[in-house]
């Protein structure tokens, strides 16, 4: 008998509410940034870059939300295990995959479960990390 019960997976419509939450947190703080969701497989969901936001935010938002995902953790919490002498320092550098530690990804969980995460760049780290947590405690 199997006791593993099936989570839904993150929608289309969940990472459009995920989008919006975290626009609306960065608007509230008038920074433009860049948002990506990506659903459990680390596939694209939704993305969106303000118009004034700067170009690498749309690359950084997306490899934060990677990291999330990948480690199951914000990157807010993964920034000093890669310092040196730290665990993880050769991480960013030793796998071949879009990693970066810096604040601003978030796992997004249902059910206890991994489900995504997302990615907020384009305003300082803690504030990135901010708009990504509102955007991800919104989603209930």
């Amino acid at each position: 008998m199997s006791t593993t019960t099936a989570v839904a997976p993150l929608t289309t419509s969940d990472a459009e509410a995920l989008l919006a939450a975290a626009r609306r947190a960065a608007d509230t703080h008038g920074v433009p940034v860049s948002i990506t969701v990506l659903d459990a497989g680390g596939h694209l969901l939704a993305f969106r870059r303000d118009d004034r936001a700067v170009l690498i935010s749309g690359e950084t938002s997306t490899r934060k939300a990677f990291t999330a995902l990948q480690l199951n953790a914000p990157t807010a919490d993964l920034v000093p295990a890669v310092q040196p002498g730290a665990p993880f320092h050769t991480l960013p550098t030793a796998l071949d995959r879009p990693l970066l530690f810096i604040a601003g990804g978030v796992p997004v969980h249902r059910d206890g479960r991994l489900v995504g995460a997302i990615g907020v760049g384009g305003g300082a780290p803690e504030q990135d990390h901010a708009f990504a947590t509102a955007a991800v405690d919104t989603l209930g």
